[in-house]
């Protein structure tokens, strides 16, 4: 007895198969649904009662399964041979690479010029800035992230560690010593960049799962010493009353002998300080991403991609892995020292509540879900993880469901990443062909 037989394309596969995987799928829907969907306790009173929400929950369960056969024929269709020619397979790998290398550029520049704009637009309110701040942290820290996880190939799950270091190294200097946030910025990437060393040299034998562990651990030590150190850090309490930065020494103070607004002789206003600080940030994103770029075109830079790729044939062509891996553990710590620092200066305030384990996989969300190596991709997943859940603040109940519902739908769309494509930072020219060889050669004898 001959099995029915489903085909898309050049590819099939046996309806049982299919019929069976939408009914797993179905009976694992179910078995979720019922407890967080179907079923809702509400107190009334002094007791409590429970109500259902049988027709919201199959509503779901029948979008689940669409979604499943959906998918499923996607697979279909992918996994079925593209009849292509060599020739025109090749084409495309061109064209792709061409506009990868000089479109990408434009669309960098011009999102960059209407980042600069943003705070003159009519709709550009303080909450629209405050979260474009917040984005543009975001940014930096991906990038920083990305030199270790995207460029390196290490796994690293305590990268909020450096963000956390460079935030107190600021808070206390400030604070303790009375120095000016340009003086202790730098100051902030120098300490970070010490710790990263730290942790570089004890991880230099480990890989993957190993790596994360140990980094995860190092990151919780961070912050647990923070919490306990109370005589150096405040402990719990956080240090308060952190400096704001000043433009060449004119405060965005109301009063006092120089301050912004009369240097410019216009009208006090607390959106001064806002504007000054996303400008702030996004200089420093924007130094961010182009010192990744021009190290990417270094000797340093192309020695992380090909660790990532295969660590034995580093060690066969006479790279250090020793070397290669302390100095992305120190650049990308860097910036996340660099980040800290601003971070402190805006908030005013730090405590080791803001530099828990989430951060930390927050960050690494976004290089993985951007694609690892690629920086546009950094903004694009950051885009995704910090603009839109607060465009999705009013659905209240079902914001987390639709957030995680896009992840998802990433991830089975794109395994390797929103621009997850590993191409290589210098490529070669392509030889010509025999026939073009020789027509170019003169001719010997006549």
């Amino acid at each position: 007895m001959s099995e029915t037989k489903i085909k898309v394309g050049a590819a099939e596969t046996s309806l049982p198969a299919m019929a069976k995987d939408v009914l797993m799928t179905a009976v694992i829907a179910l078995v979720l649904a019922v407890p967080f969907i179907g079923l809702k306790s509400d107190s009334v009173g002094t007791a409590l009662e429970l109500y259902t929400r049988w027709p919201e929950m199959f509503a779901i369960i029948g979008a689940v399964l669409v979604g499943r056969v959906a998918f499923l024929l996607l697979r279909l269709r992918r996994d079925q041979p593209r009849a292509q020619s060599a020739q025109k397979r090749a084409g495309v790998k061109e064209l792709a690479a061409n506009w990868g290398g000089k479109h990408i550029v434009l669309i960098g520049v011009a999102g960059f010029a209407c980042a600069a704009l943003l705070p003159m637009m009519p709709f550009a309110s303080r909450y629209t800035v405050d979260i474009a701040t917040t984005f543009l942290i975001y940014v930096m820290l991906g990038w920083g992230l990305n030199i270790v996880v995207g460029l390196a190939g290490l796994l690293d799950l305590g990268y909020v560690a450096f963000y956390a270091v460079g935030a107190y190294s600021y808070a206390l200097l400030s604070t303790e010593l009375g120095w000016s946030f340009w003086v202790c910025l730098p100051l902030a990437g120098v300490f970070a960049a010490a710790f990263g060393v730290m942790l570089g040299f004890p991880v230099l034998r480990l890989r993957g799962d190993y790596l994360a562990i140990v980094t995860l651990g190092f990151g919780e030590i961070i912050r647990v010493v923070l919490t306990n150190w109370v005589d150096f850090t405040k402990g719990p309490n956080g240090i308060s009353g952190v400096p704001r930065p000043s433009f060449f020494g004119y405060s965005f103070s109301r009063g006092g002998e120089q301050t912004f607004h009369d240097l410019l002789g216009i009208a006090y206003s607390s959106q001064h300080r806002v504007v000054f600080l996303y400008f702030l940030i996004l200089i420093l994103a924007g130094l961010t991403n182009w010192f990744t770029l021009r190290m990417r075109k270094l000797p340093t830079g192309r020695a992380w991609e090909a660790l990532r790729e295969d660590e034995i044939a580093c060690r066969s062509l006479g790279i250090n892995p020793t070397n290669v891996k302390l100095s992305a553990f120190a650049l990308g710590a860097m910036f996340a020292g660099f980040a800290g620092s601003f971070f402190a200066t805006r908030q005013g305030f730090v405590s080791p509540e803001s530099f828990t384990f989430m951060e930390s996989a927050i960050i690494l969300a976004i290089v993985v879900l951007g694609g690892m190596g690629s920086q546009m991709g950094v903004v694009l997943a950051a885009f995704a993880l910090v603009i839109l859940p607060e465009w999705f603040r009013d659905f209240q109940q079902y914001r987390m469901f639709l957030f995680g519902a896009a992840m998802v739908l990433i991830m089975v769309l794109k395994p390797t990443g929103v621009m997850g494509r590993r191409e290589p930072t210098i490529r070669l020219h392509k030889k010509k062909d025999a026939a073009e060889d020789a027509e170019a050669q003169p001719e010997i004898a006549q």
